[in-house]
């Protein structure tokens, strides 16, 4: 027999435990101590670089009865209270436009059928002396008791004012309002109704060419 050979084959074999022992006795360690240390940093604000806003006025209207063309309708007319949109952003993303759309809820009376948002219709219209174009009044939404394409109330999100980016949207304070107008059948339960006229500012981005 080798002995030599032997002796190596023997060797590598210890050697090959050892390794194997090694790993088994980082797999089972126990934690010893430990201890924590703080990260601290101090961020500093940064200077206002301005914001895309909406403001309303007030935060009710009343309606009022007014002298129907139709001897079927009742008719109360009012106004929705101004509603200011300001941008005085240094930076504005490319190939944006912002929009204001207005949404109503049901009227609601206690003891009384509820009439539907298709009844309250409104007429946008801009208050600003300096709009220059650079934004414009949504169009006429009638009521459900009107004639016409356009006769679905305020059931969905309609269009109060836009600015529509002509190139690039411009900076400042604009101002709108709306002839608001509701419709009921003359034979409408009498009762102190009420709905919520939801106003949402959005911004959104032109379609890719």
């Amino acid at each position: 027999m080798n002995k030599r050979g032997l002796f190596a084959r023997t060797a590598a074999g210890a050697f090959g435990g050892m390794l194997l022992i090694g790993v088994a006795g980082a797999a089972i360690a126990d934690e010893v101590n430990d201890e924590n240390v703080n990260v601290n940093v101090n961020i500093e604000a940064l200077e206002p670089v301005g914001a895309l806003t909406m403001s309303v006025q007030s935060n009710s209207t009343a309606l009022t009865e007014v002298e129907s063309a139709d001897a079927e309708v009742r008719q109360f007319n009012g106004v929705l209270p101004t509603v200011t949109v300001s941008d005085d952003r240094e930076e504005v993303p490319a190939d944006t436009y912002w929009y204001v759309t207005g949404q109503s809820s049901e009227f609601t009376a206690t003891g009384a059928e509820a009439i539907g948002p298709e009844h309250l219709g409104w007429a946008p219209k801009l208050t600003s002396d300096d709009s220059n174009g650079d934004v414009v009044a949504g169009e006429q939404v009638d009521t459900v008791l009107d004639e016409g394409p356009d006769n679905v109330g305020l059931v969905a999100e309609e269009l109060l004012a836009m600015a529509p980016n002509y190139g690039e949207l411009p900076t400042g304070s604009w101002t709108a309002n709306a002839d608001l107008f509701l419709k009921t059948p003359v034979d409408v339960t009498p009762g102190a109704y009420s709905a919520t006229l939801t106003l949402t500012l959005w911004e959104d981005a032109l379609p890719a060419e």
